[in-house]
């Protein structure tokens, strides 16, 4: 089959296009033909080598965490798929492989394709829907009547959880710039801030929620705009230690995340408010969920630009330059 391969560890370095052998399958898994795969920042920081401590990949390895495609062969143990069915997900770590033509994806790991929704529009949203859901469902518990800021509205987490936010009742506030206030309002977002002529920290008080996705600066202004007994959830780090215990991380591993996160946990106690890490898990029952909102017409897609397969490399560039609005997908067939 062709695929894109990572040979080795190197800030933007390009991608091997090959023909490989097709995955095994294992027999708690679904043989998916990829008709997209979704481009993340998370393939790229892979690809620079910046998360070897936490997922310690053997080498080459085929990137892609997103994929959308059609069933053609399932494993012994496998109930709930059959060929030809349509599905998507975003495949377990140490399992992903989306920059190919098939990929192996655990049963619960995948959930049917919404209707309505291209293959490019299903593959844009296993990744930062999860991300979105997990921060907002299952750690934050957000509440109708609360309020929330999301970080860098305009991007593939973003668009996402500003819908998700809305749906669930919730105020919501977002940073983009001034060319994609339209978006985000459109999406639902209540406040606006320009982050090139504003300061989101003069803006936002007494806020219940805050989804950080930027830097150590923007971290540590996050934690002044939230009321004592709020919530703040990054999905940049510094990683916590009980993220290291849920991954099952060697000791030298947790200790190095409890040293990174000490002094953002140590400013989040004195305010009296609650930090965590978020590195999102596959999860086919989530994603289940996110298919029933989809259909029902409460979060729409948010696509920028759809690149051939054989644009790989150039798609992962386009997402690192940091300028997309909502996602990037490649078409693989």
């Amino acid at each position: 089959m062709k695929a894109f391969v990572l040979d080795r560890y190197a800030k933007q370095g390009a991608l091997r296009p090959a023909d490989i052998p097709p995955p095994d399958l294992h027999d708690d898994e679904v043989l998916v033909a990829v008709h997209a795969a979704g481009v993340n920042l998370l393939d790229a920081k892979i690809r620079s080598g910046e998360f070897k401590l936490i997922l310690p990949y053997k080498l080459p390895l085929v990137l892609g965490h997103d994929v959308a495609g059609v069933v053609v062969k399932v494993g012994s143990r496998v109930q709930q798929f059959k060929p030809g069915d349509e599905v998507y997900a975003r495949p377990d770590d140490f399992r992903i492989g989306a920059f190919a033509e098939l990929l192996a994806v655990k049963e619960s790991s995948l959930a049917a394709k919404p209707r309505g929704l291209t293959m490019e529009e299903a593959a844009s949203i296993p990744l930062v829907g999860l991300t979105a859901w997990q921060a907002l469902v299952e750690k934050a518990q957000l509440q109708k009547g609360q309020k929330v800021f999301i970080q860098a509205g305009s991007g593939g987490v973003g668009t996402f959880a500003i819908q998700l936010a809305k749906h669930l009742g919730a105020t919501v506030a977002t940073t983009t710039s001034a060319g994609n206030a339209a978006l985000v309002k459109s999406l639902g977002a209540d406040v606006v801030i320009d982050y090139k002529t504003q300061n989101f920290e003069d803006v936002l008080r007494d806020y219940d929620v805050v989804l950080h996705s930027q830097d150590g600066q923007a971290l540590a202004k996050s934690l002044r705009v939230l009321k004592k007994g709020g919530r703040l959830i990054s999905i940049s780090g510094p990683p916590d230690p009980e993220f290291g215990k849920d991954i099952r991380a060697p000791g030298f591993v947790r200790l190095v995340m409890r040293l990174l996160s000490a002094g953002t946990r140590r400013r989040a106690r004195k305010l009296g408010i609650g930090y965590s890490f978020l590195f999102m898990r596959a999860h086919g029952g989530q994603l289940q969920e996110i298919t029933r909102l989809i259909e029902a017409g409460a979060i729409r897609p948010v696509i920028d630009k759809v690149f051939p397969f054989n644009a790989t490399n150039e798609a992962l560039a386009y997402v690192e330059a940091g300028r997309a609005k909502g996602k990037v997908v490649v078409k693989v067939q």
